[in-house]
């Protein structure tokens, strides 16, 4: 058994209020903080805007990991390969993640 097997999307989705633009600009206003929070965890954080999506590289434990934000009018959705062994976690991560989310997009 390799529990180096393909890498599993985790999916989280936080509704909003707010508008798509607002909740963009929320999301860049929290960039240093996710950074932040992140950096504990990583080697390095690499983000960029495309057009309403926000694309995420992370190195951890010696591997990269890739993600994208997307900001839609009531939600944001992001969506992250995670291992498996890190896939265990998952409960975990999608609480933190939903706290974190909700707190920027709060109204």
């Amino acid at each position: 058994m390799s529990f180096e097997s393909s890498a599993q999307p985790l999916v989280v989705v936080v509704p909003h209020r707010l508008g798509r633009q607002a909740a963009r600009d929320r999301l860049e206003s929290g960039l240093t903080r996710i950074r932040s929070e992140v950096a504990a965890y990583a080697a390095s954080v690499d983000s960029h805007w495309s057009n309403d999506q926000l694309l995420l590289s992370v190195h951890a434990l010696g591997r990269t990991f890739t993600g994208k934000i997307d900001v839609l009018d009531d939600a944001v959705r992001l969506e992250v390969d995670l291992p498996w062994l890190l896939s265990l976690a998952a409960n975990t991560i999608v609480a933190h993640i939903r706290h974190t989310g909700t707190s920027l997009l709060r109204k």
